[in-house]
């Protein structure tokens, strides 16, 4: 199977290690990455240079964050013989596809990214007047593209990110993917497919090119994908000709749009370890159960016969995730009756997240005793990602010319 097909496939997803990681990353991330394990081609990379880009003035504890959060995933069921986890740093060819494209990507596309004014804004305590700053979203392009991965799940908010991996993708391969004899190698490889598919491949990219028409180019890429008498290299001519650019020589890959997190801070506000609201996903129960039981609830609840509106407390959000209907039930009634006073409200809470933490601090214990297993999980998977990433730069130089062979 080509890469390119294998790719259509292959998912490429990441997190910074920053400590810790919360319920918010569990029920946001980490349930959605064990799911798609079993559907797609995972690759799970711990993000450290990226890390950097925030916390290059102190990086003490990053090597200790980047293993705290490889047994978070596990112990959140990450499971190594179905996905590939593996360290950003340990694949220097991320550093090198970057680089390289860093020679064709214009300034104003970086500029433009949202969340380059808006991290300077929350973090006015930090000089992010950096190149690296600058420069992530081009380091995240070339961290997906190096794998050429055809999907990387994310939620609404970081769709400008994959929109602008496409179009450095789209802007590398028209400087370099016009390889000598570009037309007549299509013309060779379209005559491979059979007459039947060739006259078929000839009109999908006509109706595509004079009316723009989605569904004729996804077909196809379908079809080429079913080819399976043509090379790799003919494949990706036949890719690359369909929307009038050369050879595809690193695949543009689409936004897997996910759920939208559900899970609330103590405070009702979006969990997050610098808001001072959040749960560890390994928690020590004491620490939990006072947390929870020390959360505001709804402020028209000033004394206990008081009647109360779920809606505006904190605590209900908590009830949507973890409790199930009867739960909610007798909480919506005994709230707005004041037949049950918030003390008793949050106690099913407590009882359900610490029931959800033991089944991670139990996968875990594991891996904190044996460390030499978290070890090996991490090379064998930076093994596996960098015999990709290697075959990905082969061709990425031999299009510019830097093979020197």
């Amino acid at each position: 199977m080509s890469s390119i097909s294998v790719g259509q496939k292959r998912v490429l997803s990441g997190m910074r290690p920053t400590g810790p990681l919360h319920l918010g990353h569990y029920h946001g991330v980490l349930k959605n990455w064990a799911q798609m394990q079993h559907e797609y081609e995972c690759f799970f990379m711990v993000a450290d240079w990226h890390a950097l880009t925030t916390n290059y003035d102190d990086t003490s504890k990053i090597e200790g964050y980047v293993w705290d959060t490889v047994i978070d995933w596990l112990a959140a069921g990450i499971n190594p013989s179905s996905s590939t986890i593996f360290v950003q740093s340990k694949v220097p060819e991320h550093a090198e596809l970057h680089l390289l494209m860093s020679m064709t990507t214009p300034l104003g596309w970086l500029e433009r990214v949202p969340t380059y004014k808006e991290q300077q804004e929350k973090l006015q305590n930090k000089d992010l007047s950096t190149y690296g700053f600058l420069g992530y979203p081009l380091l995240q392009a070339a961290d997906i593209l190096v794998y050429k991965a055809g999907n990387v799940p994310v939620g609404a908010d970081q769709v400008p990110h994959v929109e602008m991996t496409r179009e450095a993708a789209r802007r590398f391969n028209h400087f370099y993917g016009k390889e000598p004899g570009f037309e007549e190698k299509v013309t060779q490889a379209i005559k491979k497919m059979g007459k039947k598919n060739a006259k078929l491949y000839n009109s999908l990219r006509k109706k595509f090119q004079e009316e723009g028409d989605q569904s004729s180019l996804e077909t196809a890429q379908a079809l080429v994908e079913s080819q399976a008498n043509i090379s790799l290299n003919d494949r990706e001519r036949l890719y690359g000709y369909l929307d009038g650019a050369g050879k595809v020589i690193l695949p543009e890959p689409k936004a897997l749009l996910t759920p939208v997190s559900k899970m609330p801070g103590l405070d009702g506000q979006k969990m997050s370890k610098s808001y001072g609201n959040a749960i560890s996903m390994r928690e020590p129960r004491e620490s939990v159960e006072k947390k929870i039981r020390t959360m505001p609830t709804d402020p028209a609840r000033v004394r206990r016969d008081d009647p109360g509106n779920p809606e505006k407390c904190p605590v209900w959000e908590f009830h949507k995730i973890y409790s199930p209907e009867e739960v909610k039930e007798w909480v919506q009634k005994g709230c707005t009756s004041a037949g049950i006073g918030c003390v008793e409200c949050k106690q099913p809470v407590i009882d359900s997240v610490c029931a959800e933490q033991q089944q991670f601090v139990e996968r875990a214990q594991e891996y904190e005793e044996s460390p030499e297993i978290i070890r090996n999980i991490v090379s064998e998977g930076c093994d596996r990602a960098r015999d990709i990433a290697r075959e990905t730069m082969d061709d990425v130089r031999q299009a510019m010319g830097l093979s020197y062979k």
